[in-house]
């Protein structure tokens, strides 16, 4: 009895934060002056439903920033100088793969990603969310975004092994896998059951952080999408410059490493970092494949 009580209090509470129309007068502390930033920010959700509204930002921020991060790789495919950088070379992605892929994505952003989007406001001031004035400091950001990047590769690197067992592959996982020289947009292209359950590293990662260790602003979390949809894209770009970010972050996965999981179907199961691969050994085919691959480079 106690049990459903709690859950139709959490519900009537989540469903009442469904609900909540921003007032600026609510949210700006008493004799504070907004910056110019806070002031455009609060607009937006000045007299509309908040939930929806974040859910309408979150979108726009996750299309313009995947899209926008995959624009220069595409560019680069009809570039010959830049083909010398591209880790399959002899793989080529047909106009139909192509399109089958955007027509997928398109269908999971709208009717998967959306709707995860639009509940979050909610879910995240449940869990104390700062959602007001003032915003905080860069340094503050930018110390829970690598934090957020840290607790997501974490659960990725087990949540994606996981989906290369059993059923799990043959039923969920092998649709990413179709592309074996994946391309930037091909990050996203996955069953839709992966997506939200690997996306639960991108969300839930945050409010746990949240709720266990310091406090989150919700304009946080959206630099947070954009820096993991930045790194994604990159990951599954399928090109390996020599000012790709694992060159000068050694720590860095980066494409080479992603594609490699692409183009074998094994090992390199984190996401962002090498670390948790090279702790439980899922990189030792790797690491003799690029020592090769590199050796090839220097000769060619």
């Amino acid at each position: 009895m106690p049990n459903t009580i709690l859950t139709s209090a959490l519900l009537e509470q989540f469903m009442a934060e469904m609900k909540t129309t921003g007032d600026m007068t609510q949210i700006m502390p008493k004799g504070y002056a907004p910056t110019w930033a806070e002031q455009q920010w609060f607009s937006l959700f000045e007299g509309r439903n908040e939930a929806v509204t974040f859910g309408i930002i979150a979108f726009i921020v996750h299309q313009t920033v995947y899209y926008g991060r995959y624009l220069p790789y595409f560019i680069c495919d009809y570039i010959p100088a830049m083909q010398k950088y591209k880790l399959q070379p002899d793989k080529e992605i047909s106009n139909q793969q192509w399109w089958k892929c955007v027509r997928s994505l398109l269908i999971s952003q709208i009717f998967v990603q959306l709707p995860m989007m639009m509940f979050f406001l909610p879910a995240a001031r449940m869990v104390g969310f700062e959602c007001g004035a003032p915003f905080p400091a860069w340094l503050r950001v930018a110390f829970q975004v690598s934090v957020f990047f840290v607790i997501e590769d974490f659960y990725h690197y087990w949540a994606h092994r996981l989906f290369h067992y059993g059923i799990f592959y043959k039923r969920i996982h092998k649709v990413h896998h179709e592309h074996t020289a994946p391309f930037g947009i091909a990050a996203e292209y996955a069953h839709p059951l992966e997506t939200a359950i690997l996306g639960q590293g991108t969300i839930a990662g945050p409010l746990f952080f949240n709720y266990f260790i310091e406090q989150v602003h919700i304009t946080t979390m959206l630099i947070w999408i954009a820096a993991r949809l930045w790194q994604t894209v990159e990951a599954h770009c399928g090109y390996d410059f020599p000012w790709s970010t694992s060159h000068w972050l050694p720590f860095w996965a980066g494409a080479s490493h992603h594609d490699y999981h692409h183009m074998a179907f094994v090992d390199n199961f984190a996401s962002t970092f090498r670390w948790w691969d090279r702790i439980f050994g899922t990189d030792c085919r790797y690491q003799a494949y690029e020592a090769r691959r590199q050796l090839k480079s220097k000769t060619e």
